[in-house]
């Protein structure tokens, strides 16, 4: 088994989950359970997790996307830390 990775935020991140918190009560039920996945599976070694290897995009600028119902957290991982930049709604005009 692989030890537990550490879970770690960005400014950027923590200013997003304090805004959208505060209209959005199911928002901290779905950062624990994120935070929960991360640390024992963020490359989704076990394909149990909707997480995704977005192409094209830079280190540091979330290379993966983790969707939890409605919700989209992105984050990148750097050997075992894992480290969230974004959260947000899944856009509405996706999957129409």
């Amino acid at each position: 088994m692989t030890p537990p990775f550490s879970v770690q935020t960005t400014p950027r991140f923590d200013r997003l989950l304090k805004k959208l918190t505060k209209h959005h009560r199911d928002l901290p039920d779905r950062f624990t359970e994120v935070v929960t996945i991360l640390r024992s599976d963020p490359h989704n070694s076990t394909r149990r997790h909707p997480i995704k290897k977005l192409e094209g995009l830079p280190a540091g600028e979330g290379q993966f996307r983790l969707g939890l119902g409605r919700w989209r957290f992105r984050y990148d991982i750097w050997g075992d830390t894992v480290e969230l930049n974004y959260c947000g709604l899944r856009r509405e005009e996706t999957y129409r």
